[in-house]
């Protein structure tokens, strides 16, 4: 409900907004936790706009012109925006190492265009880009999600407005409550469907987040009919305050929204609104305590520059983590975070949002009915200067997002020749199995060509993504041999694809692959997602799926992955689920090449991207390192069951990845990993010699 509409302003929910960002704001920096404040504020901007709108459409006083609400948006939501973003690109280029220069240009891009939030879905989704999702910029994707919202809630209204235009104008708020309120019940159940499927995705699904700001605007739709009496709008304030307060406590919001129990913030919020709903300015009209106590001078002062904090803080704590190298920001170190954070709102707030945001109110309007617009905000040629150089600002952003994606496009299209890189000059794994010489040359792939240095099953789309769990076969080494190599598993299993390639072609086998990311073959009932322990059913069903047709093509041999990292304690471990694989396939008389895992390089208790340390100013192979014994243990546990299952011959190239005490990121002058736990395809060609003499010494081929 609207401060002209009601006769007074709501200061109570601008305190709302105070709460809400100090919220999000302290469960990010000290808990990293969700607090359910973002979804405070999405309920929040569908009733303020969604109200809006609506009132517009239905009154006669009124136009509802969206090419005019469409540039009031723009002016109020993309100055502060690209005014941060320009900071962080700052922030970026000296915090940040320039491998991750790359996601910030894709990211700022996303912001600035209102997509953000489906860029992190795209990250989230995709095995190898995972460790993108968190960045200065990951919590931008709320905005984009008000942003879509607005825009298709805009031409909704507009459209319904036009098409029952004239007699049927009468109808019109009939049309409004039934078609938003299927809209709300459509997408809370789309919102439940896909957070079971994938919440990683649901999470930053425009369609999935939608009921959060539809029932906003269902509310501000209502509002004018709820006349509750006292007892009752305390009791709710009451109940709503202490439910948004508590919400970050007592749900993991991280793994539980947008499902069922967002409806906790959301409902929350819903009875905030209604609790001082159609009060008048009296005194036999007061507020519940709850609401009058938000609506005190210091909450609302904060809700007055909430957007501009939710901006700042995010990224100043993802760049004071990269700074520092820290897990997550002590007493002394969030509270810093938050002073630098506010007084960088304050100032946004002060100097750009409200002189772009705010005009001259007429003369008409009531005095009481808007917050107070300081004289100086009034001066158009300042405004105008101001406006020009957000402008350019933005601009320039967006010129600089597009020329470093150009340069690092240029710099990969000259790296093709990796695949046929001089073995003299980069001898790789050569270097640690037959003490190569190791000339003094730069290292490839870069730190920027890694990016792409990926194995040609992901480029051909012969690996299953994380829902599609359909088994998909491609052959690869010599396509026409009568002897086959079952490559079965997860993206650990696919990474040995180049070697065993070059090998198959040398020595006449075929390599069949039956991959799937995160997935190795297992009898789990219910498989986790390595890295976030997310359920992964998918995985259940295309382990199923490609035991039984391994058992009705009979390769000559599987090839697939026997150990992973403890999620507990340093060091690799032989899975007891993967026992009841080789029980299936040595019934079957099918042998088993069983490899152990890539050492997963970790520190300080997170995945650790050797890429990103190299880029940082004095990174080295040396620098850079793992223990050894952190990442693998002393004894490969397969060993342990080959007496069980004859079938099973044991693969260990663990001393081609890492020295006695050491695993380096860099050998033979060549980049071994491709993120945290995957091997380079570049390095791998350069372990054919020695994976070609243990598979031949277990097959007896060659």
């Amino acid at each position: 409900m609207s401060a002209r509409a009601a006769g007074f302003y709501r200061y109570d929910l601008d305190g709302l907004r105070g709460i809400a960002i100090a919220l999000v704001a302290v469960f990010h920096i000290w808990f990293g936790r969700v607090s359910g404040g973002v979804d405070v504020f999405l309920a929040l901007s569908g009733f303020f706009f969604g109200g809006k709108i609506l009132r517009a459409a239905l009154s006669p006083d009124l136009s509802l012109s969206p090419v005019a609400e469409v540039f009031r948006l723009v002016r109020r939501l993309l100055p502060a925006l690209v005014v941060v973003l320009a900071g962080c690109g700052l922030l970026t280029i000296l915090v940040q190492p320039e491998t991750r220069w790359e996601t910030f240009a894709d990211q700022s891009l996303a912001s600035l265009g209102y997509y953000q939030n489906w860029e992190l879905a795209d990250s989230a989704s995709d095995y190898l880009r995972a460790g993108e999702a968190v960045t200065p910029l990951q919590h931008i994707w709320s905005m984009s999600v008000q942003g879509q919202f607005y825009i298709a809630f805009l031409l909704l209204v507009a459209g319904c407005a036009y098409a029952w235009r004239g007699r049927r104008a009468a109808h019109l708020r009939t049309v409004f409550l039934v078609l938003l309120s299927a809209l709300t019940v459509a997408s809370f159940v789309y919102a439940i469907v896909a957070h079971r499927d994938d919440q990683a995705i649901a999470y930053y699904d425009s369609f999935a987040r939608a009921w959060e700001l539809l029932l906003g605007a269902l509310v501000g739709a209502l509002v004018p009919y709820v006349r509750w009496p006292t007892w009752l709008r305390t009791a709710a304030a009451t109940a709503g305050l202490a439910a948004i307060v508590s919400c970050g406590a007592l749900i993991d919001g991280v793994k539980e929204f947008p499902g069922p129990w967002a409806l906790v913030p959301v409902g929350a919020t819903v009875l905030m609104v209604l609790a001082g709903a159609n009060l008048g300015a009296g005194a036999d009209d007061r507020m519940p305590l709850p609401n009058r106590v938000l609506a005190t001078g210091p909450l609302v002062a904060l809700g007055a520059m909430a957007y501009s904090l939710y901006l700042w803080h995010w990224p100043l704590l993802i760049f004071w983590l990269s700074y520092s190298g820290h897990k997550r920001a002590g007493f002394v170190e969030g509270a810093v975070l938050l002073v630098v954070s506010g007084v960088l709102a304050y100032l946004t707030t002060r100097l750009v949002e409200d002189p772009l945001r705010y005009r001259a109110p007429a003369a008409a309007a009531p005095v009481a009915s808007v917050p107070t617009v300081p004289w100086w905000l009034r001066l158009r040629r300042p405004t105008m200067a101001l406006g020009s150089m957000v402008v350019l600002l933005g601009v320039t952003l967006t010129a600089t997002s597009f020329t470093w994606r150009q340069h690092v496009t240029v710099l990969r299209a000259a790296g093709k020749e990796l695949s046929v890189l001089n073995p003299q000059d980069y001898p790789g794994a050569r270097a640690l199995t037959e003490h190569a010489r190791v000339p003094a040359l730069p290292m490839r792939p870069s730190v920027l060509e890694i990016k792409e240095d990926l194995p040609v099953s992901t480029r051909d789309g012969c690996i299953s993504d994380f829902v599609n769990p359909i088994v998909v076969n491609c052959a690869y080494g010599d396509v026409a041999a009568t002897r086959t190599i079952a490559l079965a598993g997860g993206s650990h299993a696919e990474h040995w694809l180049p070697a065993l390639d070059m090998l198959g072609r040398m020595h006449h086998f075929k390599v069949v692959t039956y991959l799937k990311m995160g997935c190795p073959l297992s009898t789990e009932e219910v498989p986790l997602i390595m890295g976030n322990n997310a359920p992964y059913m998918q995985c259940r069903e295309w382990v199923q799926r490609t035991m039984n047709k391994l058992v009705e093509d009979r390769p000559d041999y599987v090839f697939t992955t026997t150990t992973r990292p403890w999620n507990i304690k340093a060091g690799d471990v032989m899975p007891a689920t993967y026992i009841g694989i080789w029980q299936t396939l040595s019934d079957n008389n099918i042998p088993i090449l069983g490899m152990r895992d890539t050492p997963w390089l970790v520190k300080d208790g997170k995945p650790f991207d050797p890429a990103d340390c190299l880029a940082k100013k004095g990174g080295s192979p040396q620098s850079c390192a793992v223990k050894r014994s952190d990442v693998l243990s002393d004894h490969n546990q397969t060993l342990d069951f080959v007496a069980q299952f004859p079938l099973l011959k044991v693969l260990d190239m663990s001393d081609a990845i890492c020295r006695a005490d050491v695993c380096r990121p860099v050998e033979g002058n060549v980049l071994i990993y491709h993120g945290a736990h995957h091997l380079s395809p570049t390095y791998v060609r350069t372990m054919t010699t020695e994976l070609g003499r243990q598979i031949g010494a277990s097959t007896g081929w060659w």
